[in-house]
């Protein structure tokens, strides 16, 4: 129950009421979480990638980089978002970023054009890999049927952006 007092005084507030279950809840919480790290990792990838491009690539590929970064950040958000409305806390450190992650870091790992663009391409396959077993998860097993949408929409934007990228390095044959 929401007990308002003053200002910098504790207030209690009840959890959510959306006919879900506090297990189902803190698991549908879990996946997002876990999400919502990978983001974090494919984004930084992506603003290092940004940064770091040379060659005669450059200026479509940072434009490009910068576009999917930037929707990317957007996305985090509203993956922050979605985690709220259920009620648990945002993992908000890098620590916990990086615990979190089932993609990996590539710290000092700076290829060519054509190796950055892969390696994004493959970030991006691999988020919508787990986004494709999260979909179904959130259904089925947590019967959340808004953040299973939610995901679906998140995976369909992931394919979209991969496919922006493969286009890049495909080679006609």
């Amino acid at each position: 129950m929401t007990s308002e007092i003053g200002i910098g005084q504790i207030t209690t507030t009840p959890a959510p009421d959306i006919g879900l279950s506090e297990a189902n809840i803190q698991g549908v919480a879990t996946i997002l979480s876990r999400v919502l790290a990978d983001e974090h990792v494919l984004y930084m990838r992506m603003r290092n990638y940004h940064w770091n491009l040379v060659g005669m690539a450059f200026g479509p590929l940072h434009e490009l980089f910068q576009v999917q970064y930037e929707a990317l950040a957007t996305e985090i958000d509203d993956i922050a978002e979605r985690i709220r409305m259920l009620g648990p806390a945002v993992p908000g450190t890098l620590t916990e970023i990086l615990q979190l992650a089932s993609i990996a870091e590539q710290p000092g790992v700076l290829p060519d054009a054509a190796g950055m663009v892969a390696n994004l391409v493959a970030g991006h396959e691999a988020i919508i890999r787990h986004l494709r077993q999260d979909v179904r998860a959130t259904d089925e097993q947590y019967d959340d049927m808004g953040t299973s949408d939610f995901l679906t929409g998140l995976m369909e934007r992931h394919e979209k952006q991969a496919w922006l990228l493969r286009a890049h390095i495909e080679q006609r044959g």
